[in-house]
C-alpha cells in the first residue's frame, strides 16, 4: 500500500508541475508576440534552440545517472532520518557512482559549454546583432550551464525514488521562473525576460539541492571514500551507445529553428519556436506517465520481476498516448472555435499554418510511443536503437537542409514526418526482439 500511495504522490506532483507547464508555456506563446516584435521572437527561439546543443554534452549521461542509481537503490531504503541504509556495498557503490558523476558533469561543463557560448555568438556576428544580444546571451548561457548540472544532480536523486521531492523543487522553480519572465516582459525587458528567468531559476534550484539534501549527499560523498569501483568500465560502453543516440536525437528534433532561421530568416525562425514549443510542450505533459514510473521500472529491471514491469509499462503508455491525443485535439478545437476572437488573430499569426502544425502533431504522436519503448529498453543498461537513431539523423538533416534550400517553408517538416514512416516498423520490431532476447519467457 505504501509503495502505491507513493506512486500517486510521484504522479500526483509531476502531473501539478507540468499542469503548470502547461498552463505557463500557454500565457508565455500568448505574450510574446505581443510583447516581442516578429525578428526578437525569432532570437527567443534560437536561444533556446542554441541551448538545445547542450545535449551534445549530456550525450544521454543523465539517464545514465538516473538508471544505475536507481539500480544500486534497489537494495537500498532511506531511514527516518532521510539518510540511506541496506546493503553496504550497494551503499558504497551508490556513494562511489555519485562521485564519478560529480566529476564527469563538471569535466563537461568545462569543455563543452565555451563552444556553445561561441556558434551562438557566431550567429549574432552574421546577423549583424551582437551589439544588442552579447550580453542577454551570456546571461543565458551562464544559467544554461548551471541548469546542466542541476539536471544531472536532479536524476541522481530521482533513481533513488525520490520523484516526488524533486517535482516540488521544479514546481516551485518554475512559478519563480514564470514570474521573473513575465515581469520582464511586460516592463518591456524583451529577450532579457528569457535570459534573467534562466539564470536566477537555475540559480535556485542549485540552492534548492544542497539544501535539501546536504547531509545525503554528505553521507555519500564519507562512505564512499577509499572505495574503489571502476565505473568507466561499467558506464563506458552504454554511454558510448548512448551518446550516438542522444547525439542524434538534436538533428531529428532540434535543427528546425536554427535551419529556418538560416535559410529563411529571423521570423520564420519565430515562427517554427514557438510553434515546437507548443507541440512538445503537449508531448512533455503527456509523458508524465511514463516519466514517474522510470526508477520504478528500473528497479523491476534490477530485481527482475518480467511480469510487473509489462504490466505497469503497458499500462502507462497507453495512458501516454491517449493524453497526448486529448490535449492535441484540444488545442486544434480551440483554435477552430474561438481563432477570430480578441488578439488570438494575431497571435495565431506567428504560428505555422495549418499544415505544418498537423503535421508536427502527427510526428510526436509516432515519438510518444517510441518514447516508451526507448525508456523501457534503456533501463536494462542497453541502447538498442543506436543504428536506427544514426540513420534518422542523417535522413532528418539532409531532407531538411534540402527543403529548407529549394522548397516552401511549408514543406520544412518532410524529413521528420517521412522518417517515421519506415522508423516506427524497425523500432516496434528491435524491441519485440530484445524483451524475447533478454526475458525469455516467463
Amino acid at each position: 500500500m505504501l509503495k502505491v500511495n507513493q506512486q500517486r504522490r510521484d504522479l500526483f506532483f509531476t502531473f501539478v508541475n507540468q499542469f503548470w507547464r502547461l498552463v505557463s508555456g500557454p500565457l508565455i506563446i500568448l505574450l510574446i508576440p505581443l510583447f516581442l516584435s516578429p525578428e526578437q521572437q525569432g532570437y527567443w527561439f534560437l536561444f533556446g534552440s542554441l541551448a538545445a546543443l547542450s545535449i551534445f554534452a549530456d550525450l544521454g549521461f543523465s539517464n545514465i545517472i538516473l538508471q544505475f542509481s536507481a539500480h544500486e537503490y534497489a537494495f537500498l531504503r532511506f531511514s527516518d532520518k532521510g539518510l540511506l541504509e541496506g546493503e553496504e556495498i550497494n551503499l558504497k557503490k551508490l556513494g562511489s557512482f555519485f562521485r564519478f558523476t560529480i566529476k564527469w558533469i563538471s569535466t563537461i561543463c568545462i569543455v563543452v559549454f565555451p563552444i556553445i557560448y561561441i556558434i551562438g555568438i557566431s550567429f549574432f556576428i552574421r546577423d549583424d546583432v551582437l551589439g544588442i544580444y552579447l550580453i542577454p546571451w551570456t546571461i543565458f548561457a551562464i544559467g544554461s550551464l548551471i541548469t546542466f548540472f542541476n539536471n544531472s544532480i536532479l536524476s541522481f536523486i530521482e533513481g533513488l525514488n525520490k520523484i516526488e521531492a524533486v517535482q516540488k523543487i521544479r514546481f516551485r522553480v518554475a512559478v519563480l521562473n514564470t514570474i521573473i519572465m513575465i515581469v520582464i516582459l511586460v516592463l518591456g525587458g524583451s529577450i532579457y525576460a528569457l535570459a534573467f528567468s534562466m539564470l536566477l531559476s537555475a540559480s535556485s534550484i542549485f540552492a534548492s539541492i544542497f539544501g535539501t539534501w546536504k547531509k545525503l549527499l554528505r553521507q555519500l560523498l564519507d562512505v564512499s571514500k577509499g572505495f574503489d569501483y571502476s565505473w568507466r568500465k561499467e558506464v563506458l560502453p552504454l554511454f558510448a551507445k548512448y551518446a550516438v543516440s542522444f547525439s542524434s536525437g538534436y538533428f531529428i528534433f532540434q535543427i528546425y529553428t536554427p535551419l529556418m532561421h538560416y535559410f529563411h530568416g529571423p521570423v520564420y525562425g519565430g515562427k517554427v519556436g514557438i510553434t515546437l514549443a507548443l507541440v512538445t510542450a503537449i508531448f512533455t505533459m503527456s509523458n508524465i506517465w511514463m516519466y514517474t514510473v522510470i526508477p520504478k521500472m528500473n528497479m523491476l529491471i534490477s530485481q527482475k520481476l518480467w511480469h510487473d514491469l509489462d504490466k505497469i509499462f503497458v499500462k502507462r503508455l497507453l495512458f501516454t498516448v491517449s493524453t497526448y491525443l486529448f490535449i492535441a485535439l484540444g488545442v486544434l478545437v480551440f483554435v477552430a472555435l474561438f481563432g477570430n476572437l480578441w488578439v488570438i488573430p494575431q497571435i495565431v499569426s506567428r504560428f505555422l499554418p495549418a499544415i505544418p502544425l498537423l503535421v508536427l502533431l502527427a510526428c510526436y504522436l509516432f515519438q510518444t510511443i517510441i518514447n516508451g519503448w526507448a525508456l523501457y529498453l534503456r533501463g536494462h543498461k542497453q541502447e538498442p536503437y543506436v543504428v536506427p537513431s544514426v540513420i534518422s539523423a542523417v535522413w532528418v538533416a539532409t531532407v531538411t537542409f534540402l527543403v529548407g534550400m529549394f522548397l516552401s517553408p511549408i514543406w520544412f517538416f518532410l524529413g521528420f514526418f517521412t522518417k517515421y514512416i519506415w522508423g516506427i516498423p524497425i523500432c516496434y520490431v528491435i524491441y519485440r526482439r530484445c524483451k524475447v532476447l533478454w526475458h525469455g519467457k516467463y
